[in-house]
């Protein structure tokens, strides 16, 4: 391998690296002016001092092989990899044509999709997760190249970073994680951080993980140790943890004063220690360069800043009425069943061997379908379930198998393989039941706002099952419903079949749509006989569409999940006494079918919303202030609620019995609303 060093590399590549480096300061210390003209970069963190390590990981950066995840301290590193000054200022200022987000997306987080330098969060270190995703991708599909993830020393404090880390290490993935580390996480000391002097030394137990350090301040050895680490990555198929070891010259940011936690010596040793005038220092001392000629690097660099910096100012601003542009790709359209309803007759199936079936289905459709969770693949085991009974034994365990207990680390590794090609599709169990999805929240919130967040440019082809809802005796962590707290998130659809055809319907549509599906399971209902249908080959569900499950004129009763079969009990019982309820299961919550809803309501004027989630912030409390505000000149009466009691689901039956609802509860509040 090449080696890098003062006496020995080429002059051009000499001056490529020096002009680089000093464009990429005279931004870094330009950029807190347009903040005082109220211009834009309200939010800049300096990488003055990570020079070397920058540049090195954008000059071993492939474009065309390569993903990248840089964080919002890496604008040299992006410059280094090819972004030009002008799309570093056009972030900054937030302008329309910023190539990262189209100023959707905060200043300093620099990105160019379409060169798979991809557009990260703001909750540094995260995308280690996404790097890994896609790594898994680049040895799936046997290509070459290697996904790179940056960050600072003190992001490896976060919980899914070690996921990121030992999850590459176990599937040995070819990926590359650069931990810049300048002793600093904001004002918190590394000594506040960790044991080990150098973070990365936590780590040192893992086995397939190469560990590197490198002098971050120094361009050769940052060279050096990128272009090996990369080489190594590459040829082993495993993943390399880089220690560049740096200084932080200025402030952790515009919005922190360095200097309330710092003192004078230790400023005076950071600026002394600046790698640009090191380097400026050496290319003198070894007469690579004369003074004259570093001097006219410098006055073209000054002139392409000011070029630069001309065009983006005079560049397009968002437009205010884009912001409802690219919040969830369209989804797949249903063809032949358009309506998603049938009229077949034949053998009924339950709703467990539905998913199943669909699921085998749409794998051998679409060979770039890939499932992953706990617990989903071992022998002739699927799950808690066995929902995806017999999919490892048929489409083999690089495309179906089990992932670490770390929910987090299922869902973002779906964001980051998919990320690798549009036509892949990932379906995952977010976690055994839907109660323990919360430590994942971090990587779904990351979901929903990937595809506004990117202006359109990557959406996480993902559908997220999940086993949701009680009626088990299941308790806490095994009964609860989150679907009111995933919806208040934009940038996913949410689903809740309650029949065998619909939830068959609604995976296929998902499985066949570009975007984020979250699709609930009432894990009551997999085997009920009362919950079977015959379904038809092929058959499809449109997202935003309900079923009227049967007709009525006194009453709407609008349900999903496991209470519909509840309420259409309810509504058989009340037809005894002479009352017509009209039961229509919602099945899509997310786009929600508001038509159905008004002209259910226009037609009977009286509302009942059953749920069986809690009733204090569930779901039926945005579906009562629509038709509230929508349909109240049509309304005969308060539109009502009945769901679950504002407590957790007690494992006890009795208590689960008084916490959810049930036939008795949902027949009262009929009753009651029926004579109003």
């Amino acid at each position: 391998m090449k080696k890098y060093d003062i006496k020995t590399t080429d002059k051009e590549t000499l001056k490529k690296w020096y002009h680089l480096m000093t464009l990429g300061r005279a931004i870094d210390e330009k950029a807190p002016a347009y903040l005082l003209q109220s211009l834009g970069w309200s939010y800049h963190a300096p990488y003055a001092g990570h020079d070397g390590i920058q540049l090195a990981v954008g000059q071993v950066f492939t474009k065309g092989e390569d993903f990248m995840f840089p964080y919002y301290r890496d604008m040299l590193t992006v410059l280094s990899a090819g972004l030009t000054a002008e799309e570093l200022i056009l972030n900054g200022i937030s302008k329309a044509t910023d190539p990262a987000s189209g100023g959707r997306h905060m200043s300093n987080h620099f990105a160019k999709p379409e060169w798979n330098i991809e557009n990260v969060s703001s909750a540094t270190g995260n995308h280690d997760l996404h790097a890994v995703g896609v790594a898994r991708a680049i040895k799936y599909y046997e290509k070459k190249g290697v996904a790179i993830t940056s960050h600072g020393e003190s992001a490896m404090s976060e919980g899914y970073v070690f996921e990121a880390i030992n999850g590459a290490s176990k599937e040995e993935l070819p990926v590359i994680f650069v931990i810049q580390d300048n002793g600093y996480g904001i004002s918190v000391p590394k000594k506040d951080q960790t044991a080990n002097r150098k973070a990365v030394d936590n780590y040192s137990g893992i086995k397939n993980l190469k560990i590197m350090y490198c002098n971050g301040k120094d361009v050769f050895d940052s060279m050096n140790a990128m272009a090996e680490a990369r080489e190594y990555a590459i040829a082993n198929q495993k993943p390399v943890l880089m220690h560049a070891n740096c200084v932080r010259i200025g402030s952790h940011s515009n919005s922190d004063k360095h200097t309330l936690y710092r003192d004078e010596n230790e400023l005076k040793y950071v600026k002394e220690a600046d790698p640009l005038h090191k380097f400026r220092r050496m290319l003198l001392r070894y007469k690579r360069f004369t003074e004259e000629e570093l001097q006219a690097i410098e006055a073209e660099v000054k002139k392409e800043v000011s070029a630069a910096n001309k065009k983006a100012l005079a560049a397009p601003d968002p437009d205010p009425k884009s912001i409802f542009d690219f919040v969830i790709p369209e989804p797949y359209k249903p063809e032949k069943y358009v309506d998603g309803t049938h009229n077949e007759e034949g053998e009924k199936k339950n709703l467990v061997t539905a998913i199943n079936e669909t699921l085998k289905a749409e794998f051998r459709r679409n060979p770039d379908t890939f499932l992953w969770g706990q617990d989903v693949a071992n022998k002739d085991k699927g799950g808690v379930f066995n929902v995806s009974k017999g999919m490892q034994q048929e489409f083999g365990e690089k495309r179906i198998f089990n992932a670490p207990i770390a929910e987090d680390f299922i869902v973002g590794t779906a964001n980051g393989m998919s990320r690798f090609d549009p036509k892949i599709r990932v379906v995952i169990e977010g976690a055994e039941f839907a109660d323990y999805f919360w430590p994942a929240m971090e990587q779904f919130v990351e979901c929903t706002h990937d595809y506004w967040r990117s202006n359109g440019q990557f959406s996480p082809n993902i559908t997220l099952r999940l086993a949701s809802g009680g009626y088990i005796g299941g308790g806490m962590y095994h009964s609860q419903n989150i679907e009111a707290a995933l919806a208040t998130l934009p940038g996913c659809r949410i689903v809740y079949p309650s029949f065998a055809d619909d939830a068959a319907g609604l995976l296929r549509t998902s499985l066949r749509s570009e975007g984020l599906t979250v699709f609930l399971e009432p894990k009551a209902l997999y085997n009920s006989v009362d919950a079977a249908t015959v379904i038809p080959d092929d058959f499809e569900v449109p997202f935003g569409k309900a079923r009227v499950r049967r007709p009525g004129k006194d009453l709407s009763l609008f349900t999903y999940g496991n209470t519909t079969l509840l309420s259409l009990s309810v509504a058989e019982r009340l037809a005894k006494e002479d009352w017509d309820v009209e039961v229509i299961d919602l099945r899509s919550l997310v786009p929600l079918d508001k038509e159905t809803i008004f002209e259910s309501v226009k037609k009977t004027s009286k509302a009942l919303i059953v749920h069986e989630d809690k009733v204090f912030a569930g779901l039926g409390g945005e579906i009562a202030a629509i038709i509230g505000s929508e349909m109240f000149q049509y309304l005969d009466a308060p539109v009502q609620r009945v769901g679950s009691t504002f407590t957790p689901v007690g494992f006890n039956p009795i208590l689960e019995k008084a916490v959810l609802p049930n036939v008795d509860k949902i027949y009262e509040a009929a009753k009651k609303l029926l004579e109003f």
